[in-house]
Parts: structure tokens; sequence; C-alpha cells
């Protein structure tokens, strides 16, 4: 019986494993609180991996992929901003905690079709590309 391959720098599968990054915007990686404006009402969710074309969202509940809703993201200082997304994708993880319960996350990958620049003016369209992220 052979041992587990392991990948390491000095394996030549390495090379074939690793992932290039496809991604040709910067990312921010913080968590923070969003608002989602859906047909169905508002909800909370949790903002991360944010860039100007997209962005996931933790969610409580699935939302339907093509799905267009508005997020709205608030300073501390109570500055708002406010883009239309378009729901790409959605992701449901179950995983096990150190204590041994069940634990699980729910989100979607949305791209941002547009910002508000003002309450009164109409939203800024952004580069229509489509981008999978």
């Amino acid at each position: 019986m052979e041992p587990p391959c392991r990948l390491s720098a000095s394996n030549p599968l390495w090379e074939a494993s690793r992932v290039e990054e496809r991604r040709s915007n910067l990312r921010f990686d913080k968590v923070f609180t969003v608002y989602l404006s859906t047909r169905d009402g508002m909800t909370r969710g949790i903002g991360r991996n944010i860039s100007a074309r997209g962005m996931f969202v933790e969610t409580r509940e699935p939302m339907p992929l093509g799905e267009k809703l508005k997020v709205t993201f608030a300073g501390e200082d109570g500055t708002e901003m406010t883009c239309l997304c378009e729901v790409r994708y959605q992701v449901a993880l179950a995983y096990g905690r150190k204590d041994g319960r069940e634990g699980n996350s729910r989100g979607v990958g949305l791209r941002v079709v547009a910002y508000e620049t003002q309450d009164d003016a109409p939203l800024l369209l952004v580069d229509r590309e489509r981008v999978m992220h």
C-alpha cells in the first residue's frame, strides 16, 4: 500500500494543484453588517469579501438565483451607500464545531449591477460585462 500523497512545495503535484487567482478586482476582506432590500421586504446580512463588482453576504434564508436586490452599507458615522445587486450563486455549509455540535452557514454571491449616487438620483450603472465570482 502506498503512503498518501502529500502536497508540498517540493512535490511536483503542488504546482498542478494550485488555483490561480482569476479575479482582477481588489478585495476588501472585512466583516460588516449590510441591509438587503428584496421584493419580499428587508433583512440583515453579514457582508464579506467585497470588491467593486461583487461581494459575498451571509444570509439566514436562501435567495433565488438571478434575483435583484438592494444592498445598503451603513457607516458608524451614519453615512450610507446603496448598490443594486444580482444573486449569482448560493452557498450552504454544514460543519462540526469543537464542542461537537453541528454548525452551519449560508450565503449568496452578489454581482454589483449599479450604485446609487444620491437619494434623488438614479442608479449609476457599472460596466455591464457579466462577471462570474
